[in-house]
């Protein structure tokens, strides 16, 4: 005897939704940047290095035995590589001085993780590197920003002052030479702000050092420093420096950062890292970068060239420009600066819109490369925005 199956009950479904993430992430915006589609291009848009690496670092690289891709990387020697590189004057670095990280904005994700909460406030600059902001964000902080003085981008030093006196904030990050300003503030005013707001976390953001020599590593390291030879930061134990390879040594596509500082806060902000985020290429890079110091030195000496024969032209023409630190200035075009960004892509330049950042609203950020670059630069620019071709 058949059976009919008996009828089953409608079940009405609703949309399957993801779990959400923490209320400061739900409302969180990506931090990207647009980099898809450079290659092959003059990249004056990311303040990298524009010719590539020592060749060392490349033979370094191609000599990685294939079996070895099979292993997890191995860190053995670049802490304490690191730090007799850094080192000089009467003071020296110690291997736990010497934290390592996948590119510097990794150590300063680790920095907001392993310091930053609901509630705690950053105090840095504006504008400035747009990543504090997410990172500060995504931890629930609360962020007061003070801007540059105008009309040259001048640090705000007394505001910062009284800023630290009233209410010690959690951290207090500068960059310096500052990004995109180029804004430079004295070494010893650093750690003036330090030593007056000991129970505050202060970073120093020095990617951009080699092309002013301001660091604030100079004076704990040297004669002037600390006082105690042994440990540079003796006198500063709330001060961590964040250093990369990117900018000079021409790694920026290996990712490789490194924060240094007293070993209490570098043990603290590895805490929150994981135990092999970089990878062998990256370390067995950074070794043969570190080995071709005069490789680095060329390449900041070119640019440093190819800066003053720029700011010549740009005066000479009367072009609205500032420059004061690192591998760019800003420029402000005569014509709409979208269309001066569009117009130069499609010439094969890339560089960067500073629209609807405050101060700076209708600049370009253009990085500054070899002098050869930066005459084809000139060429496109004068034709573009200028209508000049002589």
């Amino acid at each position: 005897m058949n059976r009919s199956a008996a009828p089953q009950p409608s079940v009405s479904r609703q949309p399957s939704l993801s779990p959400p993430a923490r209320p400061a992430v739900e409302s969180l915006r990506v931090y990207s940047a647009p980099l898809e589609g450079r290659r092959g291009l003059l990249r004056l848009d990311f303040n990298e290095n524009t010719v590539g690496p020592s060749p060392q670092v490349v033979e370094a690289i191609r000599a990685i035995p294939a079996d070895h891709y099979a292993i997890y990387p191995e860190y053995d020697g670049l802490r304490e590589t690191v730090a007799a590189s850094l080192s000089g004057g009467g003071g020296t670095l110690r291997p736990d001085q010497i934290g390592l990280f996948n590119g510097v904005d990794a150590a300063i994700h680790a920095v907001f993780q392993a310091y930053g909460g609901p509630g705690d406030r950053l105090l840095t600059t504006s504008p400035t590197f747009g990543y504090y902001t997410p990172c500060a964000q995504m931890q629930g902080m609360a962020i007061e920003a003070i801007p540059y003085r105008l009309p040259d981008f001048a640090f705000p030093f007394e505001a910062f002052e009284a800023a630290l006196a009233t209410a010690p904030p959690r951290l207090l990050l500068l960059c310096n030479p500052n990004n995109p300003t180029g804004t430079r503030l004295a070494p010893e005013r650093i750690l003036a702000l330090a030593a007056a707001a000991p129970d505050t976390l202060v970073v120093v953001d020095e990617l951009y050092e080699a092309f002013t020599g301001d660091s604030v590593m100079a004076p704990l390291l040297g004669a002037a420093g600390s006082g105690d030879p042994a440990d540079p930061f003796a006198a500063h134990p709330n001060l961590l420096v964040l250093r990369s390879l990117s900018k000079t040594a021409g790694l920026a596509g290996l990712r490789i950062g490194f924060a240094i500082g007293p070993a209490a806060l570098v043990d603290r902000i590895s805490r929150v890292t994981g135990p092999y985020d970089i990878n062998s290429f990256a370390v067995t890079a950074a070794f043969a970068a570190l080995a071709d110091q005069a490789y680095v030195d060329a390449y900041v000496a070119e640019v440093l060239r190819a800066r003053d024969w720029l700011v010549e032209r740009l005066q000479q023409a009367g072009v609205r420009h500032h420059i004061a630190g690192g591998n760019y200035l800003l420029i402000w075009p005569a014509r709409d600066v979208h269309t001066v960004e569009a117009e130069l892509r499609a010439a094969g330049i890339l560089v960067r819109s500073m629209a609807g950042k405050p101060l700076i609203d209708g600049s370009l950020r253009v990085s500054l490369g070899s002098c050869d670059q930066m005459q084809q630069f000139w060429a496109a620019y004068r034709r573009i925005d200028l209508g000049s071709v002589a």
